[in-house]
């Protein structure tokens, strides 16, 4: 068979497939983005479900609109606007297949082969693949402890051609933990207002926050109707379900909808409902606050592990919410050789090359903490310390 000439350019994620090693049930996997299973609404989801069915069987059931379930999208636009101060109206809202179906969507929509596609240095492994099936070229924007430069930003736009968006993820980055202030979100808007470049913004996480106030979203500071706001349920609620959003200018939703109609007609109406019910009947800011309470708990104690085990040189983000932190190791200590060590050890991570579209790195490595349990936080962490030190 003959293949398009894209798939040369795409690779099975690193992640997926590092997912599959670290599946064995003797190994303590800091590697994935997992949510705690334990944590997932299972006798509420079931009632739900069941009484869903008899109520709305035949409708569920059938076919749906492309946008979504109305109602779903109208309390979609109402928890924007309570937690990002992001005024949406619901038919500014496409419902898709998880948040990751926005971002092969965006490269449909925006990219002929060639076109420039900027990001965080580094930025989410997710994104960069979707996009790379499209033909870019990547170009890192500098990014620093409290977000991208937008100095940077405005220096790339000046000098180079082609560029047709911008991708961040500005609260409690993946892969970093790393989240921009307030500052740097209004410096940004005024340089991509200036050169008129279309934003994706994605935020997974922004609600898992543990210290602090949540920051208004990119989106809420738009006046040009550039950004595009990615949200899931995957994190607050069920990642298994695949329900994700974006919300945008309505005649980029209308592009986004044809897009959606060839690929899937539309997202699962069963899913949508199941999520639209447990809103109506539960109350979930009370379940986020569960989720938020439990994580920050695993932060704290890797952290503390961390500095309790760690070789003197290795340094870690300190996230105020999200799902990761950041490793940097020592000079001269390559984070592959860490990471072969920390498999014959029963522990992973993901080295941070994966994170790189262009240039890489032999010095970092994203861990997660939200999956884990005490005890295997702790146990990780000596056995990923012993193995810095030997490849130190």
């Amino acid at each position: 068979m003959k293949f398009a000439k894209r798939m040369e350019r795409m690779q099975s994620s690193e992640i997926r497939e590092l997912l599959k090693l670290t599946a064995q049930p003797d190994i303590i996997s800091f590697a994935g983005g997992l949510p705690a299973p334990e944590l997932f609404p299972v006798e509420e989801i079931a009632k739900v479900s069941h009484d869903l069915v008899e109520k709305e069987g035949q409708q569920l059931l059938q076919y749906a609109t492309t946008e979504g379930r109305p109602t779903l999208r109208a309390k979609i636009a109402k928890r924007m606007k309570e937690k990002y101060h992001t005024e949406v109206d619901p038919d500014e809202i496409l419902i898709t297949t998880g948040s990751q179906q926005c971002l092969d969507f965006a490269g449909k929509l925006f990219l002929d082969p060639g076109d420039v596609v900027l990001c965080e240095s580094p930025s989410y492994l997710g994104a960069l693949n979707a996009f790379n099936a499209y033909e870019p070229t990547f170009v890192e924007v500098p990014t620093d402890d409290i977000g991208l430069i937008p100095e940077e930003l405005d220096k790339i736009l000046n000098t180079t051609d082609r560029c047709k968006f911008i991708y961040v993820i500005p609260d409690f980055q993946n892969p970093t933990g790393r989240t921009w202030s307030m500052e740097r979100r209004q410096k940004f808007m005024e340089v991509v207002n200036k050169h008129n470049l279309p934003v994706l913004e994605d935020n997974p996480y922004g609600e898992l926050r543990y210290e602090g106030e949540i920051l208004p979203s990119l989106k809420s500071m738009d006046t040009k109707g550039l950004v595009m706001f990615l949200g899931t349920f995957s994190k607050i609620f069920c990642p298994g379900l695949r329900l994700g959003w974006v919300a945008a200018a309505k005649d980029v939703i209308s592009e986004y909808v044809k897009i959606k109609q060839s690929a899937d007609l539309h997202t699962s109406n069963f899913d949508q409902g199941v999520a639209d019910a447990y809103m109506e009947n539960y109350d979930l800011d009370k379940h986020v606050e569960e989720i938020k309470a439990l994580y920050k708990e695993r932060r704290d104690l890797i952290l503390k592990t961390m500095e309790e085990e760690f070789p003197a040189g290795t340094e870690w983000t300190h996230p105020e919410g999200g799902l990761f932190l950041w490793l940097t190791f020592p000079e001269g200590c390559s984070a592959a050789k860490v990471f072969h060590k920390c498999i014959e050890m029963k522990v992973a991570g993901v080295t941070g090359d994966a994170f790189y579209p262009n240039g890489k790195t032999d010095r970092n490595m994203r861990i997660n903490f939200s999956n884990m349990p005490a005890e295997k936080i702790v146990e990780g962490v000596k056995r990923m310390a012993k193995a810095i030190k030997e490849c130190m």
